[in-house]
Order: C-alpha cells, then structure tokens, then sequence
C-alpha cells in the first residue's frame, strides 16, 4: 500500500529563494496545526541542506527503523511525524548530486516513508523552481502550496517565480506569507516594518490570494528554532507563536473551501511562454 494514501491533505511550503525564513515557517506550522488537534508529518525536501534535524531537536545520528525492509519509520518530534534526508546521511557530508538522483530520492522518502493517517503533511521544499517541486506535483495529489516571502522587493520578485510555478503544474496557491513583517523593539516596544510594508498584499492581489500569515522577525523564533525548541512548541502563548497558530487556522480554512469547490489533481501542462 502506498502510505501517502493515508494522508489527506498534502502541503508544500516554499519560496522564490533562500533566506527568507521558509523553513522555519514549515515547522512551525506544522507544530501549530498539531496544536490544532490535527494528526501531522513533516518532510523535509531540501536534499542538499537538509535543516529539520536541527530545528526539531532530533539527537544527531539518530536514524529511522526500517519496516518491511524497505519503509522507513518516521522520527518523531514534539509529537510531528518526521523525515528527512538528514537523518540517512552524514550531516558533514555534502550531497553532490546531479539531478535525476535527487528526484529519485526525493521520490523514495517521500513515497517509502511509513506515514501513519495523517491529516496533514506539510512538506518543506527546497528555495526555488526546480526538479524537486515538479517531481512533487508530477507524483502525488498536492492539496496547496504556501509561498514564504519577505516585503522587499528583491524578495517578491522571486516569489512571482514561486507561484507562477505552481500556476503552470495546476497546484492551488493557498495563499502568501509574509515573513518578518515587523519587528518590535525588545526595550521599548516600538514596532517597525524593517523591510517595508504592502508587498505581501501587492503580491497576492496580483494572483487573487491572500496573504494568510504576517509573521514577525523577533530573536526567540530564531533561538528557540536552533535549539531544536521553536517558538510555537516551546512559547505557545508568545506573541511570535500565537501568528503561526493564526497562520495554521488560515490554512485550514483555505484548504476546506478549496475542498466546497471542488480542487482537482494537479497536472503537468507545457508550453513555449
């Protein structure tokens, strides 16, 4: 039996780029809809820099238990089912790799993992708009993707990149994050949009969206994340994680009106433009 199979709805989080805090919002809100009282598993897609290890606080060396001599048992962490190619190799091993390896592992831990029934998989893809991302909507039904981006220009540049991507395989866009929207000053509490404001409503009015999430650049998302301890697990009544949780319930309710209207498969569809 193929054990997506059990899942229902099946997640991508990504962005045009790096750096703009995707990965970091994938495990957040995957802890913020198993806070929901969903079922969740996380996959980590970044076959070249693998970061779920670190951010979910698993043990270094730690390896999944292989059933049936070829399933591989998700780690579990703060209660999320999880999977990642840092946890099968070496992570002071560079993954020198040419492209139809890392779509045939991309494919093996995606499709060979033992999910459990699953409400939601959130999927953590590599920056960008390559082999992976394609492999994705070519091989499994993909219920939405949410785009990561920041309010800068260079930033929303790339994620039009994004989401014109998931236009052309037919995976629906259920929405635009804007990550470190503002930052509030620790000794004062003066609020300040460091990287300007209105990008993420420009973006998503272009593609008639919305933005669903408006998360802030605050210094505990980022220490607690590198402790393996983030925010919305560690703080939930913190300010920083009480936006992920209102991101997760965004994305739940997106999800079910696409599901009134009735989403269909994703398929591949190729043109000269």
């Amino acid at each position: 039996m193929n054990k997506l199979e059990q899942v229902k709805h099946i997640i991508c989080v990504a962005s045009g780029k790096g750096g703009v805090g995707k990965s970091t919002t994938a495990v957040n809100l995957a802890l913020a809809l198993f806070a929901r009282g969903n079922k969740v598993g996380l996959l980590d897609a970044d076959i070249y820099g693998p970061s779920l290890p670190l951010m979910m606080g698993v043990k270094a060396g730690t390896r999944p238990e292989i059933r049936d001599q070829k399933f591989l048992v998700p780690i579990m962490a703060h209660g999320i089912e999880c999977n990642s190619m840092g946890f099968l190799v070496d992570e002071n091993v560079p993954m020198v790799w040419r492209a139809p390896m890392i779509i045939s592992a991309f494919n093996q831990i995606l499709g060979d993992t033992a999910w459990s029934e699953l409400d939601y998989l959130i999927v953590d893809m590599p920056p960008g708009t390559g082999d992976i991302q394609l492999s994705l909507a070519q091989s499994v039904k993909v219920s939405g993707a949410v785009v990561v981006t920041t309010p800068q220009d260079v930033a929303l540049l790339d994620a039009r990149k994004g989401i014109e991507m998931f236009r052309k395989v037919d995976v629906p866009l259920l929405g635009v994050v804007e990550n470190m929207s503002t930052h509030v000053c620790a000794n004062c509490g003066h609020t300040e949009a460091i990287f300007g404001t209105g990008g993420g409503d420009s973006l998503s009015q272009d593609y008639g969206s919305e933005v669903i999430g408006r998360l802030p650049l605050d210094l505990i998302i980022r220490e607690q994340t590198d402790r393996g301890n983030p925010v919305v697990a560690s703080n939930p009544t913190h300010a920083a994680a009480l936006a992920y949780l209102q991101l997760a319930e965004n994305v739940e309710r997106r999800i079910g009106e696409l599901e009134s209207v009735g989403a269909t498969t994703p398929t591949i569809t190729i043109s000269n433009d």
